[in-house]
């Protein structure tokens, strides 16, 4: 098992990779159906912190494996099983999303999560027993070392009182994003910037496509139940408008600058927390807009539903990818302006279609152009 060659040609996604990915749509499904229904029952507090755990476990599995895979990719048999276990360890994390909504119970969620880590850890031994290179053979150590320090924390917090868990997941953040960038002060993995942007884009799409299908079932139930209205219409079509164009936005921003260093590449890719989660709770604001708009209920919280989401999306785009594209003043007041509508958009009933029309017009302001097709 060698380490890939960073500047491979026609570095792309495998199937495997692909199937990989799909096993992430049920975990992502079930978070942000927990969203929609903690805020349908009134219950938004609660919920989004229960989300917002959730989709840190199933985001940052994926991104370890992903750069992980993107730097080594023996693609057979043993590399396919472990795999196969961290598909299982996501499936077993999504199944305890609904409990841990419910109940706060979060020990299935961290059974799964602990069953992908543990796949990982033998990957990273692998990489350090196999690969020539002594540099990089210590920096695989150095992951499967931290991997394994965290886990344990992780499970012994199952020991604890129930009411301490949410202390125990704010301290380990530091020390689960902290476990990259020690182990790489020792050598680079040699992970491939297009596969590792491909990989970032083929996520992105799988998560809009989530909220598509959100949408696309609260719209169903409200037109089976006879509850088709103009307020509905305009609910429709700002969820096209708002998902077609967190599309455009997304992909109009190549991030060529990844490949400079690794300080800019983790700087995009733990800024894409932000990016995921937001699309995820986009879809959940959308399905609960039209229980808003069908029930009757509140619509300040169906406003603050839509409008935050993409809100961070936004900010999280100009932040991470943005910035650092130096696009100019002009861009920066774009987006800056964008963002402080859609925040502003709480304050009418039904937002969705202004919050559209807000996007589209900033996708037409700032000129975006499209993602050259290699990436």
């Amino acid at each position: 098992m060698r380490a890939r060659d960073t500047h491979e040609a026609h570095r792309v996604a495998t199937p495997l990779e692909l199937l990989f990915d799909l096993c992430f749509v049920v975990a992502v499904a079930q978070a942000a159906a927990s969203l929609h229904h903690a805020i349908a029952a009134g219950h938004a507090g609660p919920g989004l912190l229960h989300f917002v755990q959730v989709f840190f476990a199933v985001w940052w599995a994926w991104m370890n494996f992903t750069w992980y895979a993107s730097a080594y990719d023996t693609d057979d048999v043993w590399y396919r099983l472990k795999v196969l276990v961290q598909m299982v360890g996501v499936l077993v994390l999504a199944a305890g999303v609904p409990r841990l909504s419910a109940s706060g119970d979060g020990s299935i969620v961290t059974l799964g999560y602990a069953i992908m880590r543990v796949s990982l850890i033998a990957c990273w031994l692998r990489a350090a027993a196999e690969d020539a290179d002594p540099e990089r053979a210590r920096t695989a150590r150095r992951y499967a070392f931290g991997i394994a320090v965290c886990e344990v924390a992780w499970l012994a917090m199952l020991f604890l009182p129930r009411d301490t868990w949410g202390w125990v997941w704010f301290a380990m953040l530091p020390l689960e994003l902290g476990v990259p960038i020690w182990a790489e002060k020792t050598g680079a993995t040699t992970w491939h910037p297009h596969h590792i942007v491909e990989r970032y884009s083929l996520m992105t799409l799988i998560v809009i496509g989530e909220s598509v299908l959100a949408a696309t079932l609260a719209v169903q139930a409200a037109v089976d139940g006879g509850s088709l209205s103009w307020l509905l219409g305009c609910v429709i079509a700002g969820a096209v408008l708002v998902l077609f164009s967190a599309w455009w936005i997304y992909f109009a921003e190549p991030p060529t600058f990844i490949s400079h260093t690794n300080r800019w590449a983790f700087f995009w890719g733990y800024g894409h927390y932000f990016v995921f989660a937001a699309l995820a709770a986009m879809g959940a604001g959308l399905a609960f807009a039209t229980d808003s708009v069908v029930g009757g209920g509140p619509h300040w919280i169906a406003s603050a539903a839509v409008a935050i989401p993409i809100a961070v999306f936004l900010a999280a785009q100009w932040i991470f990818v943005i910035w650092k594209n130096r696009r100019g003043a002009g861009v920066n007041v774009a987006y800056g302006l964008a963002i402080a509508c859609v925040l502003g958009s709480i304050a009418i009933p039904v937002p969705a279609l202004p919050v559209g029309v807000i996007m589209i017009a900033l996708t037409i302001a700032t000129r975006g152009r499209a993602m050259p097709a290699h990436h």
